[in-house]
């Protein structure tokens, strides 16, 4: 018997175990997924947890749920991957040789890496959204908080989801003034890139929302410190923030176990093919979702996209053939503007963010960079969608692994590049 190791039983690795269990032959093929955890998290719900949208129980269930029959499901943290021996060695002593690897460790959050950060103020005076206990205690802070200087932060990029910052400002903004204290908070959304979206037509077209909504913009800020004491952060520059609260994105690191392993860059990253998903590391081993260094947003739709061609990469690998080179870094995203009404973003490699309509051409029943409430009913549709569908390996109809340009206003500069990648 030969052996497919899957390491993260996170979105990318589930939807991969569950796709690939049904595709390769039970009698020539064990698949195993590896995760320490016993619990899968919704992560897009982390952004409604602080804001009581939605409650902890929404965002949680046990990831044997999601494992098909026919996978092996070890819980085992990994300590490191010995690419030259096929085999992956195990916290306690133990360990796996495979014959294909892929590799979805995800990224996680290191407040560590930000001098003062994670300190006495943490969870105090100093919160995340991007961990299930980050988000559920900064609620509790919300709950109580009577006001003040409210500094929505990003330490650097790339991170999980690049627009939920600027979604939790956003949701701020609509909480407090449901509360009848907006005038009493003072909102900041600091950056370090040159513009409040992490793609510049993004930051041009929806600037405005932030000054319709009383939102102040701090960008160019590269963090150095955080002086919880005081209640400020600094950047190299010598630039100062004050807060009284401060929700802040700490440095996205890759699995310590990439690091130990010694092939990972310096924020932990699997060194990766863009197109073919393909890692450097060994002809053997792939990555997919978060873990990955590809130019890509980290983000759930964009481990749903991988998966599709990883799933068929796989297959051409075991078979012999060629790898499609066809992942163009497709991701779309919604993105909540408050007050019930919300974004959608639909962009790749090669195109930023269009106008236009999704997922039909001309019809939608979507729209692209135009914020309405079709929109947030669809974000808080996905809730389902990802428990039900994406989870399980299901192919979620009329959405495509690239990006379809049909139907939508590309950049003249752009097309032509757009156009090939997606053939």
């Amino acid at each position: 018997m030969r052996r497919l190791l899957i390491l993260g039983a996170g979105t990318a690795g589930t939807i991969m175990a569950n796709r690939l269990r049904g595709l390769l032959d039970r009698d020539e093929w064990t698949l195993t997924l590896v995760d320490h955890r016993k619990t899968h998290y919704y992560q897009p719900g982390f952004l409604f947890l602080p804001f009581d949208i939605y409650k902890p129980k929404q965002t949680k269930k046990p990831i044997r749920k999601f494992v098909t029959k026919g996978v092996e499901f070890l819980r085992e943290e990994v300590e490191r991957i010995d690419p030259d021996d096929d085999r992956v060695w195990f916290s306690g002593g133990e360990s796996l040789r495979y014959d294909l690897l892929i590799i979805a460790t995800g990224t996680d959050i290191a407040p560590e890496e930000i001098e003062g950060m994670r300190g006495p103020a943490w969870h105090r005076d100093i919160y995340d959204f991007y961990t299930f206990a980050g988000a559920k205690a900064l609620r509790d802070k919300l709950r109580e908080w009577e006001g003040g200087r409210l500094v929505v932060h990003i330490c650097e990029m790339p991170i999980k989801c690049p627009v939920a910052p600027l979604e939790f400002a956003f949701l701020a903004d609509a909480f407090f003034e449901q509360k009848g204290m907006r005038d009493r908070v003072e909102l900041t959304f600091v950056t370090p890139l040159s513009g409040a979206f992490t793609k510049p037509t993004a930051t041009e077209k929806l600037g405005h929302l932030l000054k319709e909504k009383n939102i102040r913009v701090v960008t160019d800020f590269a963090i150095e410190s955080v002086d919880w004491e005081n209640r400020s952060i600094r950047d190299y520059g010598g630039q100062k923030v004050d807060y009284d609260l401060l929700v802040t994105v700490p440095t996205n690191m890759g699995s310590p176990a990439i690091a130990r392993s010694g092939f990972g860059d310096d924020l932990n990253f699997v060194p990766t093919d863009r197109a073919t998903l393909q890692t450097m590391v060994k002809e053997n081993i792939f990555a997919v979702g978060d873990a990955t260094n590809v130019p890509a947003s980290k983000a759930g739709s964009v481990a749903h996209f991988e998966s599709d061609i990883l799933t068929a990469n796989i297959l051409h690998y075991i078979n012999g053939e060629s790898l499609q080179d066809k992942f163009d870094g497709h991701a779309n995203c919604f993105v909540e503007t408050g007050h019930g009404k919300a974004l959608l973003i639909d962009f790749n490699y090669t195109q930023e963010p269009v106008e236009g309509t999704f997922p039909f051409p001309g019809v939608g029943p979507l729209k692209l960079l135009h914020e309405n409430r079709m929109n947030h009913y669809g974000k808080l549709a996905f809730r389902w969608i990802y428990w039900n569908m994406l989870l399980r390996g299901h192919h979620i109809p009329f959405v495509t692994a690239t990006m379809d340009t049909r139907g939508k206003k590309l950049d003249p500069s752009q097309r032509q590049k757009a156009e090939v990648i997606h053939e």
